[in-house]
């Protein structure tokens, strides 16, 4: 499934990341991707374990990102957050039991 990814315009957490030239934290990437998936997939209230992530590139304030993640059968979550072609994070997700 692809969904859009949006962020908060401006997002309090550009201020000090970096200064002048600011990028969104991958903390903030991940926030807003398990809050995009847990409300497509009516999932809200589970706790979640990041089983891996890789950061491939940065992403200035007020990109237009896409989600992109499928569920296998196993529960297990995988997840790509992309600007255009272009990969920005890549990663799995386990309910944690």
């Amino acid at each position: 499934m692809s969904l859009p990814l949006a962020l908060a315009q401006p997002h309090p957490a550009l201020e000090g990341h970096f200064p002048g030239e600011p990028i969104v934290p991958g903390a903030v990437l991940l926030d807003e991707a398990l809050y995009a998936i847990e409300s497509a997939e009516a999932l809200r209230g589970r706790l979640w374990r990041i089983d891996s992530v890789k950061f491939l590139a940065a992403v200035a304030g007020g990109a237009r990102l896409l989600l992109d993640y499928e569920r296998t059968a196993s529960g297990l979550i995988r997840f790509t957050i992309r600007d255009g072609d272009r990969r920005i994070a890549t990663g799995t997700l386990v309910a944690h039991a």
